[in-house]
């Protein structure tokens, strides 16, 4: 029969802990925990949650990793062609990190109405064309439908739809530069077939996505020659890693480049999130382990007596420290179940009603997003259960000091 236990319990049930001296004490120790847990839940959920949608936000655009030539600078304006005929396409069969490939080509033009113009860059897509990721932020019309013949429907965002007055069926008229220099422009005449709104500013002010085929044809370009390939992998942690078994397969007059290499300035702001959340998880640990050591050390206090006698009976100094450690484990689980409830009960309603709005043009995103992770919580529980527990391993160590003759005599 395990003692400690079953006298951690008693102590645990008694009316007289209940109405002690240490009552307000522990009180507190557990309202401490279950405040350190709802505050790690939450830095940790919107943290990650947010580091995720910036990222699938700028995949829609982009890809999670580009292939294109290596003479193309960082223009969206003039691209040179590559085939669309490689061995890694349309399917990157001896890389099984990768999920999907797709082939784009970009221009700049401008889009002139009767009362208004607009510089954009027209991103031409083919037929395989991955519509899932903006469809997401679809919020009127429909997706283009693209064939063999070239179609004429694009999608333009909601920021370009209310500078223009342009909505969705709406014809409009799109000039391009011609590479001869030239006087007259290129014209072209699409059609809305939808509006879409990311939240991202930098790529909804820009981007139009058309069929590619009028870019192939505006650039004089063959009909298997395309600006460049977006990869899209399965795990973004290990993007490095991929992205240079990427560089490694494909032609040498190739170059293949991550999302962290396009835009290293957004992916080191979020790095400074990874930062945050661990000073925030060590902050809170240290002060839910300093007020169990607080409510521990007063639980030793208030049964001096008791030890005195368990010591006289033989038990051990272990045996002891254990029956304590015991007593403040379920201190720390119901810290940590009360603080699981509040904290996962937030996140949900964060999650499925968005009360929190943000700033987009400072955090991309207009409501703080929530990710929540089975083995994230699970991790944050266990970790903080079990630092805790050893950082009651040294205050209990008091008890090896309490004489048996003078504790009985204590008062």
């Amino acid at each position: 029969m395990n003692y400690e236990l079953f006298l951690a319990k008693r102590f645990t049930a008694s009316k007289k802990h209940k109405s002690s001296i240490s009552s307000p004490i522990i009180k507190i120790a557990i309202t401490a925990i279950s405040i350190g847990i709802v505050m790690m839940l939450v830095t940790v959920a919107t943290g990650v949650g947010l580091q995720q949608r910036i990222r699938e936000k700028i995949s829609v655009f982009k890809g999670h990793i580009q292939i294109i030539n290596y003479d193309n600078n960082s223009s969206e304006t003039t691209q040179n062609p590559i085939s669309i005929n490689q061995d890694f396409y349309p399917d990157f069969s001896n890389l099984k990190e990768v999920i999907h490939v797709q082939p784009f080509a970009t221009k700049a033009g401008i889009i002139r109405t009767e009362k208004d113009f607009e510089g954009v860059v027209l991103k031409g897509v083919s037929i395989d064309y991955d519509w899932s990721g903006i469809g997401e932020y679809l919020i009127e019309g429909k997706l283009p439908v693209f064939t063999k013949e070239t179609s004429t429907e694009v999608l333009i965002s909601k920021i370009v739809s209310d500078r223009l007055g342009i909505l969705v069926d709406d014809k409009f008229d799109m000039y391009f530069i011609k590479d001869n220099s030239a006087r007259l422009p290129n014209r072209r005449v699409f059609t809305v077939s939808g509006i879409y709104n990311s939240g991202f500013k930098e790529f909804d002010e820009s981007f139009v996505l058309g069929d590619i085929k009028h870019i192939q044809k505006l650039n004089k370009w063959k009909e298997n020659q395309v600006g460049g390939f977006e990869v899209f992998v399965d795990d973004f942690s290990k993007i490095n890693e991929t992205g240079l078994d990427i560089y490694k397969q494909i032609d040498p007059m190739l170059n293949s480049l991550t999302l962290v290499e396009l835009f290293p300035a957004i992916f080191e702001w979020l790095k400074l999130f990874d930062i945050n959340i661990a000073i925030i998880i060590g902050i809170m640990v240290l002060v839910a382990g300093i007020n169990m050591i607080t409510a521990l050390l007063v639980l030793i206090l208030e049964r001096t007596q008791t030890i005195g006698v368990l010591k006289a009976l033989g038990s051990t100094n272990w045996s002891i420290r254990k029956l304590f450690l015991y007593n403040a484990s379920y201190l720390i689980f119901r810290g940590l179940l009360i603080g699981n409830i509040i904290g996962l009960t937030l996140l949900f309603i964060q999650k499925y009603f968005a009360i929190i709005k943000l700033n987009p043009e400072t955090y991309y995103v207009s409501s703080a997003p929530v990710s929540i992770n089975l083995w994230q919580v699970l991790a944050l529980n266990i970790g903080t259960l079990v630092l805790c527990l050893l950082m009651l391993l040294i205050p209990s160590y008091i008890i090896t000091k309490i004489s048996p003759a003078k504790a009985v005599k204590f008062e």
